[in-house]
């Protein structure tokens, strides 16, 4: 069964990219380029109205809700508080990492990225999950630059 991830990219031509990669890779790819969209499709999954995610993809700078407040609320929900998320932002200073790893977030990654790395990390993210049953923070504070 393939992997339901969910990619939260205001920028649409890296969110094209990002759906190309990771559909090549085998995962089935839901994008937003907002904050409050993934908000909506989240509540939904928990709901049972629409299939749930295996992990987030979650740029920080989103318009009108921003990917820290997302962050906040994904953690804060019973049915998402121990779903993987990996940041993939601009922001490298090494507050805005601190800040979002203690906010919740398993992995960071700056752009721009690679690849091969990104893949790898997902699969460390989902393979974190699956032997836990449910995903905690991998603490891993990686970045691409």
């Amino acid at each position: 069964m393939r992997k339901r991830v969910l990619v939260v990219e205001n920028e649409a031509t890296l969110r094209d990219l990002l759906e190309f990669l990771l559909d090549r890779e085998g995962y089935e790819v839901v994008t937003v380029s907002e904050g409050e969209s993934a908000q909506h499709m989240l509540e939904q999954s928990a709901k049972g109205q629409a299939q749930a995610f295996d992990l987030v993809i979650l740029e920080l700078l989103l318009p009108i809700m921003s990917g820290r407040q997302l962050l906040r609320w994904l953690r804060r929900q019973p049915s998402t508080e121990a779903l993987p998320v990996l940041v993939l932002t601009d922001l490298q200073d090494d507050d805005d990492i601190a800040d979002a790893l203690d906010e919740g977030a398993d992995d960071y990654v700056t752009k721009p990225f690679q690849p091969k790395e990104l893949h790898a990390r997902l699969r460390k993210l989902l393979r974190t999950r699956s032997a836990t049953g449910a995903a905690g923070s991998t603490g891993s504070t990686g970045s691409t630059q």
